[in-house]
C-alpha cells in the first residue's frame, strides 16, 4: 500500500502505483486514513493516493488499506505541497481532498498554510480539465482564506460537494463534531476552457 518514492526529482509513473488505470483521486495529508480508506473501499472503480508526511499516519493507511483488501489506494510518505509540484504528473487527477489542513492559527505563521495565494495554480497543474477540488475545515479564518484564494483564481468556480462524500468524515473531523464544532465546507472546479 505505500509507494516508497524512487526518487524525489521525478514524477510518479502511475502504471508503478495501482493494477488498474482508472480515474484518480488524491488526499492531501491523509491523516489516520479513515475518510480515504472509507472513500476507496466504496468506490472501487477509482484509484486513489494519500499523501502523509508522518510517518505513523502513512502506516495506519497501510494496515487499514490491507485489512479492507484494497488495491486502488496507495500511501506517499512526503509534504503534501512538494508532492503537488514536483511529484504528481499533470493533469491526472480527478479530485482534490484538502481535509483540515494544519490552520497555522498565529498571523505570522499563516505562510506555512497549505492553502494559500500559490495553491489554486499547483491544483491546476494537477487536475484533468473539470477535476475538483474539496476543502473541510473547523477554523473560520483559514476557510475564510482558502474562499478567497479560490475566488480570485478565474479558472475554478464554486460547487458543491456530494452528499455521498460529504458523509464520510475524517478523524478530526468525528472529533470536532462531538464537540460541537461545524464543518465548513468548500468545493472548486476546474473550468473547462473552449477551444
Amino acid at each position: 500500500m505505500l509507494y516508497d518514492l524512487p526518487t524525489i526529482l521525478d514524477r510518479i509513473e502511475m502504471p508503478k502505483l495501482f493494477p488498474a488505470a482508472q480515474p484518480l483521486e488524491v488526499e492531501l495529508g491523509c491523516g489516520d486514513a479513515s475518510f480515504l480508506v472509507e472513500y476507496a473501499r466504496r468506490n472501487l472503480v477509482k484509484n486513489f493516493i494519500g499523501v502523509e508526511r508522518l510517518l505513523g499516519r502513512i502506516q495506519k493507511l497501510d494496515k487499514k488499506g490491507r485489512r479492507n483488501g484494497l488495491t486502488n489506494v496507495c500511501g506517499v510518505r512526503i509534504e503534501s505541497a512538494y508532492f503537488l509540484e514536483y511529484l504528481l504528473p499533470k493533469q491526472c487527477a480527478t479530485a482534490l481532498h484538502i481535509y483540515f489542513p494544519d490552520p497555522w492559527p498565529k498571523k505570522r505563521h499563516h505562510r506555512h498554510r497549505l492553502i494559500n495565494e500559490h495553491f489554486p495554480m499547483l491544483a491546476r497543474a494537477a487536475l484533468a480539465p473539470g477535476g475538483t477540488v474539496y476543502l473541510r475545515t473547523d477554523d473560520a479564518d483559514y476557510f475564510q482564506q482558502m474562499n478567497e484564494v479560490f475566488a480570485a483564481a478565474t479558472f475554478f468556480e464554486k460547487t458543491e460537494t456530494p452528499l455521498s462524500l460529504a458523509e464520510i468524515t475524517t478523524d478530526f473531523e468525528r472529533e470536532f463534531n462531538a464537540q460541537g464544532i461545524p464543518t465548513l465546507r468548500s468545493a472548486y472546479q476546474l473550468k473547462l476552457m473552449a477551444g
